[in-house]
């Protein structure tokens, strides 16, 4: 068998440049100077024997052979992560880490409590919690970087074939006003109410909005009329904004338990009309699956079937 042309340590250096986007800012990634990386990628190139990196420009754009070591290198250092899990699974969850992902609205506000209790009984196990969009939340399972998540969204249609999805929980959509609303004396309201509103939305892409357009628009609501006041990226931000007055807002009922609680915010039902999405958990039945995260499926996921209700229920 010959020598291999690279190392390790060359790996993951080309790998953090590409996703820092500049040497600099790999070596800060890294706590390595920038020399350092470059010298890194001077010995590959020279070993390889081809250049990896675009020399005509100063950003740090890949060669057509750097892009194939990079695919290839990036499942490389998966599967080296994998066999450290596996055999840190040999002491028998006396260690390892357990690495869990979850979409933006279902990492914030539900995931921290599940984790927490994993911790109680297992307080040696190292956990990280990775939070993005659905797509991207899919695509790191799928390359083994996430060893469980849960998620609010679809996945990519072409990991369809790849993961392995299993329904979890139902998440409930609650429409929430200001306290000083002319409304929030009232438990419900009309459905042709809606169109008296102004709202606070998140923007069009996101999964939760593509869910509420969907549903409503099954109850013959057409969500393309209401009067949209702005849009916002961040739950939190469309939070403070119904809070201060600024409009109504569909959230998701396990991001509102503390303001329900201290009484910060109305939810107001809509008369026969319940907007639901289904929370779903996805793994990737092709890679190693550790102790730590079978435990974490079976003793934490498994045994809170409604976790969201009984969150809300804890907290009110």
């Amino acid at each position: 068998m010959r020598d291999l042309p690279f190392s390790l340590d060359q790996l993951r250096v080309l790998k953090a440049i590409i996703k820092e986007g500049s040497f600099k800012r790999a070596a800060d990634s890294l706590y390595v100077s920038q020399p350092a990386i470059s010298l890194q990628i001077q010995n590959l190139e020279k070993q390889l024997n081809i250049p990896i990196f675009e020399r005509s420009s100063k950003r740090a754009i890949l060669t057509e052979a750097g892009s194939l070591l990079l695919r290839y290198g990036g499942r490389i250092l998966a599967l080296c992560e994998e066999t450290c899990r596996a055999l840190e699974d040999l002491q028998n969850l006396q260690g390892g880490t357990l690495v869990v992902g979850a979409s933006q609205t279902t990492g914030t506000y539900l995931m921290p409590r599940l984790i927490g209790l994993f911790r109680q009984r297992y307080p040696q196990v190292a956990v990280q919690l990775q939070v993005h969009s659905t797509r991207l939340i899919s695509w790191s399972v799928a390359n083994g970087q996430v060893d469980v998540a849960v998620i609010g969204g679809e996945i990519p249609h072409e990991l369809r074939d790849v993961l392995h999805v299993t329904s979890y929980a139902e998440d409930e959509l609650a429409l929430i006003l200001p306290i000083t609303h002319q409304f929030s004396h009232r438990a419900s309201i009309q459905k042709e109410d809606l169109y008296r509103l102004r709202f606070i939305a998140l923007d069009t892409q996101s999964t939760i909005r593509k869910v509420i357009d969907k549903v409503l628009s099954q109850y013959d609501i057409d969500s393309g009329q209401f009067k949209i006041e702005m849009e916002l990226n961040s739950i939190e931000a469309i939070k403070n904004a119904v809070q201060s007055g600024l409009g109504a807002a569909f959230v998701s009922v396990s991001a509102i338990a503390k303001e329900l609680e201290l009484g910060i915010l109305h939810w107001v039902k809509i008369e026969n009309v319940t907007i639901k999405r289904m929370l779903s958990i996805i793994i990737n039945p092709n890679r190693y699956k550790s102790k730590a995260a079978e435990t974490f499926s079976s003793e934490i996921l498994t045994l809170f079937v409604n976790p969201i209700q009984d969150h809300v229920s804890s907290e009110s």
